[in-house]
């Protein structure tokens, strides 16, 4: 495994804290070092989209100024950040991947942008979408694609793609992402990094389309676990306007587990075509790591065949709900995959509405009867591995096609429809160079269990040291 060589900003956000407690690195130096960073590498790569960089040194010689008082740290403190274009962030311009916003500059931040200003974050740019986070590729007609820095003619993955490709280049300490189906998870796997879906309510954001959404959460992602559970702590915790937050904030440090867990090892969630490159990395790395650490592995295949028709269903009505109103007034300037959603959710019914919720509920109970004999389930985070960045999906996988880009999306999306809380944490890579992640699934609330047993496998085996091809070429 190849240590990279590209200074502190590939550094965890951990080490990089501790260089500026210890007074070996400042704020400013350190934005120093990113802003070089994303001149040499973001034009490959294309992940942050939109930049202030003078905005951000005033906020990193604050942050300084704050360790030369001898004031206490704040948990983020000056640490250079991007944040997602789908977050509004006051004076900095925010597209969400969309023509219709090409030049919006928000008044405000949004919650979670606020939570990690408080925290001390330094924030210099916004991480790239696809439009509105319309799909697990990164690409839209404001900016274009985003890439993989382990393979750069390849997807970084999506809609989180560009904090993805960000962190696993070291152009931010830590990235917030958004997860309905995998939009947090899925980049996650494809760019050697980690990313959480917490539990719906636990990371609560505003403004919002529909503060009683139960699919669509925003979570932490970072390079390793530690750093990862550090950004949840930041994020989470009640506010009075989220009425489905969770009043306790996430502890920052890992939890230790108190002893072996019982691991459900599923190498297909139920039936899917996963790709053989994929199974052979989980296969040959994750699944002898788990034994390795004492955990008692058996395996498992979840009925979760009802949980593809009530995504489809639920998530085609909070299209229509969010977008009906643009689709008819600005379809000429929205994309092909927003328009179909959209339209998708307009033709439903109150039968459909009815009928996905009874299959979820069904879905919901399995997975619960599941977890009366395991404590984890582990599998695969996506069922492909990064396709070519100009093809938009995978149309076939193991020769089997897909019909369309939520089909090889399942892996994720079977997961989001039971409510239950996951983790993507780097596995391995295939002889070709390309990361694979293994995801990590326990019941809502139970990040911590996750964050422990992923931060297992990661000091067994770290890959995420591996330095990005784009570092090295």
């Amino acid at each position: 495994m190849t240590v990279s060589d590209s200074g502190p900003c590939r550094w965890s956000a951990t080490e990089q804290l501790g260089a500026m407690r210890r007074g070996e690195l400042s704020s400013v130096e350190l934005l120093q070092e990113t802003r070089a960073a994303f001149d040499r590498i973001n034009p490959r790569i294309n992940a942050v989209v939109t930049v202030d960089f003078e905005a951000a040194e005033r906020a990193a010689r604050a942050s300084d100024a704050r360790r030369e008082q001898g004031l206490a740290p704040r948990p983020l403190e000056g640490l250079p950040v991007a944040v997602k274009d789908l977050e509004d962030t006051a004076g900095l311009r925010t597209t969400y991947g969309s023509l219709l916003y090409a030049d919006h500059v928000p008044e405000q931040d949004a919650l979670i942008v606020q939570r990690m200003r408080a925290a001390g974050a330094v924030i210099y740019g916004k991480t790239n979408t696809p439009e509105q986070g319309t799909g697990s590729h990164t690409y839209n007609r404001v900016f274009g694609t985003t890439t993989n820095p382990y393979a750069t003619d390849r997807s970084a993955g999506g809609s989180s793609g560009g904090a993805a490709s960000a962190l696993a280049a070291g152009l931010t300490s830590v990235a917030d992402g958004s997860d309905m189906g995998g939009s947090l998870r899925n980049p996650a796997a494809f760019c050697n990094v980690v990313g959480i879906r917490p539990t719906i309510g636990r990371v609560p954001d505003r403004p919002v389309s529909d503060s009683w959404d139960t699919l669509a959460t925003g979570g932490p992602m970072a390079r390793t676990v530690a750093d990862t559970a550090l950004l949840l702590s930041v994020l989470s915790g009640e506010d009075p306007r989220s009425p489905l937050s969770i009043p306790e904030a996430v502890p920052a440090e890992v939890p230790q587990l108190e002893g072996p867990l019982r691991v459900g090892w599923s190498r297909t969630l139920g039936g899917l075509e996963i790709e053989h490159g994929i199974s052979e990395v989980l296969d040959g790395s994750g699944l002898p790591a788990l034994r390795e650490l004492g955990h008692l592995v058996t395996e498992v295949e979840p009925d979760l065949a009802e949980a593809d028709p009530a995504f489809r269903t639920l998530r085609a009505f909070g299209y229509a709900r969010s977008f009906g109103a643009a689709l008819r007034s600005d379809r000429d300037r929205l994309g092909v995959e927003l328009i179909e959603n959209t339209e998708a959710g307009l033709r439903l019914g109150i039968d459909d509405l009815q009928l996905a919720m009874a299959q979820r509920e069904r879905v919901l109970q399995r997975m619960m009867s599941l977890f009366d004999d395991i404590d984890v389930l582990a599998a695969p985070v996506t069922t492909a591995l990064p396709f070519p960045a100009e093809t938009s999906w995978p149309r076939e996988i193991n020769g089997v096609s897909q019909s369309d880009y939520l089909e090889w999306m399942r892996a994720a999306t079977r997961i989001s429809i039971t409510g239950f809380t996951a983790l993507s944490v780097p596995c391995g890579f295939t002889p070709e160079g390309l990361p694979v992640g293994l995801q990590l699934i326990a019941p809502p609330r139970r990040e911590g269990r996750i964050l422990a047993l992923a931060a297992q496998i990661e000091r067994l085996q770290p890959h995420w040291l591996r330095t990005p091809a784009v570092l090295v070429d």
